[in-house]
């Protein structure tokens, strides 16, 4: 790894004419997409589907991340979940993905969901919504927050199984 190393995307500067709570969500989406290509480098397309231990693969874990996200943002512009995106939820450990297939789906979704969480307003931060079939309580600053946790804990994860695949593969 020959780049040189700089400051994680909120120690930038960058993104100072969003407001804070949504900036600090497209840092750490940022982060994310900085920390996935970093890891999943040099990942074969097996390696990418395995499943040391019966550990979620790396490639459930970059799906997830992209279409939660838009799960999410679905939620905080007050709308319900469609048909597709169900169908999309349930095939996210399907095997069989490819690197370039994966990577794609991440860059589209971190580029739309982007776009959707500057779209809200500060003023809009406190607005009532409500989650799933059992329409569980939350605001819009909570599920913006929440989708930069969520998609941190799932880079974690990815992480994590990506560094357990390539330790058998030297070992």
């Amino acid at each position: 790894m020959n780049k040189i190393e700089q400051p994680e995307p909120w120690l930038r500067g960058t993104l100072t004419d969003v407001p804070p709570v949504q900036r600090a969500v497209l840092h750490a989406l940022e982060l994310a997409r900085e920390d996935l290509d970093r890891w999943t480098d040099g990942l074969s397309d097996e390696e990418l589907n395995a499943r040391p231990g019966g550990l979620a693969p790396v490639a459930f874990h970059l799906r997830h991340i992209a279409r939660s996200a838009d799960r999410l943002l679905t939620y905080a512009e007050g709308g319900q979940l469609s048909a597709e995106q169900i169908a999309a939820m349930k095939s996210e450990l399907d095997p069989g993905a490819t690197r370039n297939e994966l990577l794609a789906e991440i860059v589209v979704a971190m580029s739309k969901s982007a776009k959707r969480v500057r779209a809200f307003s500060e003023q809009q931060l406190s607005e009532v919504r409500k989650v799933g079939k059992k329409e569980l309580p939350t605001t819009v600053g909570g599920l913006l927050v929440h989708v930069a946790d969520h998609t941190q804990r799932h880079v974690g994860q990815a992480i994590t199984t990506a560094k357990v695949v390539l330790t058998q593969r030297v070992g």
